[in-house]
């Protein structure tokens, strides 16, 4: 009698690892963009701190360039995930998911908003 795997053992095997594996990279993949949107919740705390102070001093909400807290309009830089603004007229401002230029860019198509309210109300678009 031999002893050892038959092919077809072997090819049932292979294909049950690349299934777990692409199952296992897919949430992979999510989990790292959800760490990921952590810099965008931080960053829209710091703005809505700032836009309320804002509004106390002067009675009025300002645009990012106003508010004095570090973060980029736009996706330029090689620093950030995200894209800020802040409207004047709301106090609401939004962070936008780099998917194009030289910030850093999602490995795939993914592209949402997420906004953060003067009253402190979380929003945006679907995705983490």
């Amino acid at each position: 009698m031999r002893k050892g795997f038959t092919l077809i053992e072997l090819i049932v095997v292979i294909i049950i690892v690349g299934i777990l594996a692409s199952v296992g990279m897919t949430q992979y993949t999510k989990v790292v963009e959800k760490g990921r949107a952590a810099e965008a919740r931080l960053i829209l705390g710091s703005l809505r701190s700032a836009e309320v102070a804002e509004n106390m001093e002067n009675g009025a909400y300002a645009t990012l360039a106003g508010l004095g807290v570090s973060a980029p309009s736009d996706c330029t830089g090689t620093t950030h995930f995200f894209s800020y603004s802040c409207a004047s007229a709301t106090g609401t401002c939004t962070a936008t998911r780099c998917g194009t230029g030289t910030g850093k860019t999602p490995g795939s198509s993914v592209a949402y908003t997420k906004t953060l309210t003067a009253a402190g109300v979380w929003g945006g678009s679907s995705g983490y």
